[in-house]
């Protein structure tokens, strides 16, 4: 424990914003890093629990209490080594995780928790500034060719652990950079992309081969894949996104988020606009937009349309607000269902809740407005507001309701693996393998949507089980 009294000592203290005035003018990061003397105090705070709940909540399971004290003796380099032991992209984790391990903090429970996320931020940036962070090199190779589908944070974490273990890992991107969601589904603002390209940098340097442009399933056959590699890794991911099936569905102006947010990431690459894309060119410039869902999709939606210029912002959730604060004797350490305000709503967004959306509404084609209802519950069941129908003016509405599970036609069909209840491919977390022979699947294509961070785990963990299966046993960590 680096100072035993101090959480008594120092205050809770978290990186700041810029002001939304100025962070609005432009796509780059906003978040302000405490100065590392800060971070110094901030890292005394933790307690080094007998019990660490930040353990149960952080799926990479990030020896967090190390490296607190670590940073509080500023040992840099030595918390760096600690926190890569058991995390590939602790810069992906430090800018766009909802730090689940805060919430499992024993702090947490006066509503104070240790700094976890800025901290760990705080050592990857400071490990590449310092030139620290360099490729880890396999002794030997093993001679064995493993292909990895799908380059979002499962697809890389379990292409780079296997290339440390020897094998000559090959990952397949269907886009023409290589990031999944990381790339074309999280906004500038919230990471900028020259972090992903410097990882692409360091893993090349390892051996993992790159080839973007190449959809399997279409581009080359499931079955010339496995007759070329000794193993198929399944880590795409589940895009299939959840429709909205009402009257007016077809109205130009109703869109899936992803294309719009894809469209911008695009745009801040510096590629010209393609007319061709999913619902042409999309711009809320000067519009009305109706965002309908209130995850992080849909939050990433609000502060794309502010940047873009739009009129108004509206988000919509079909369930009912949660409390402001969570009851700690009910929830803690687990994650807390409890209302969440990002930065993109204090950028400016009219929010509301417990709405559903019966019909688009337009003419010539064009939408113009949404006609919704309220809800309210009634034995346990979402039930309709009799005579509470209201309509919103809307030139755009952007579909955030989630994705359903990955996309069956191509990759997933031929392959011929066994799906689960909910449709994602099925395989156990013990051995990550699918009913067909020498495939593999991780990530959101087998669990479902879910974070960035558990994408990582289930990316090293395959890589575990991969390397055990091509060599008999595996000294790769879990």
């Amino acid at each position: 424990m680096g100072k035993p009294t101090g959480f008594l000592e120092v205050e809770r203290h978290d990186r700041g914003y810029e002001p939304a005035k100025e962070r609005l003018k432009t796509w780059n990061e906003f978040v302000v890093p405490l100065p590392a003397p800060e971070l110094n105090q901030q890292a005394s705070r933790c307690m080094n629990c007998g019990i660490p709940y930040c353990h149960q909540g952080c799926p990479v399971n990030n020896q967090i209490p190390d490296f607190n004290d670590l940073v509080y003796r500023d040992q840099w380099r030595e918390a760096l080594d600690n926190l890569q032991s058991t995390n590939n992209f602790p810069e992906f984790t430090g800018r766009v995780c909802p730090a689940p391990c805060e919430a499992s903090c024993t702090l947490n429970i006066q509503d104070t928790p240790v700094t976890i996320k800025t901290i760990e931020c705080a050592i990857v940036d400071k490990g590449w500034s310092e030139g620290w962070i360099a490729p880890q090199m396999s002794p030997r190779g093993t001679g064995k060719r493993v292909a990895v589908v799908g380059s979002g944070p499962a697809g890389l974490a379990c292409a780079q652990q296997l290339a440390r273990a020897g094998h000559a890992p090959t990952v397949f991107e269907k886009s023409d950079r290589i990031g999944g969601l990381l790339r074309y589904g999280i906004p500038d603002f919230k990471m900028e992309k020259h972090l992903i390209d410097r990882r692409i940098k360091q893993m090349e340097s390892e051996g993992v081969i790159f080839r973007t442009n190449f959809e399997i399933g279409v581009t080359v056959s499931v079955e010339r894949l496995l007759d070329d590699y000794d193993v198929m890794v399944m880590a795409a991911g589940a895009e299939n996104p959840r429709d909205l099936p009402v009257p007016g569905r077809e109205l130009d102006g109703v869109h899936f988020a992803m294309d719009f947010l894809r469209q911008q990431n695009k745009r801040v690459a510096g590629d010209p606009e393609d007319v061709a894309a999913p619902g042409g060119t999309i711009s809320a410039k000067g519009k009305h937009v109706v965002v309908i869902g209130g995850g992080d999709t849909g939050s990433d939606c609000i502060g794309t349309s502010n940047r873009q210029g739009a009129a108004s912002v509206t988000q919509l959730e079909i369930m009912p607000q949660p409390p402001v604060k969570e009851n700690k004797q009910m929830t803690w350490p687990d994650w807390p269902l409890k209302l969440r305000t990002s930065s993109s709503h204090e950028e400016g967004c009219e929010r509301d809740f417990a709405v559903a959306t019966k019909r688009a509404l337009g003419s010539n084609g064009k939408l113009e407005a949404i006609e919704c209802v309220r809800l309210e519950w009634v034995d346990g069941k979402m039930t309709e507001v009799a005579g509470s129908e209201f309509q919103i003016k809307a030139d755009l509405v952007f579909l955030a309701m989630g994705f359903v599970g990955p996309r069956h036609e191509g990759l997933v069909s031929q392959a011929g693996c066994e799906l689960d209840g909910r449709g994602n491919v099925k395989a156990d977390t013990n051995d990550y393998r699918t009913s067909t022979p020498k495939v593999f699947a991780c990530g959101d294509m087998r669990r479902g949507q879910s974070l960035v961070v558990w994408a990582i785990r289930e990316g090293r963990q395959c890589a575990q089980a991969v390397d055990a299966y091509l060599m008999g046993a595996s000294k790769l960590p879990r």
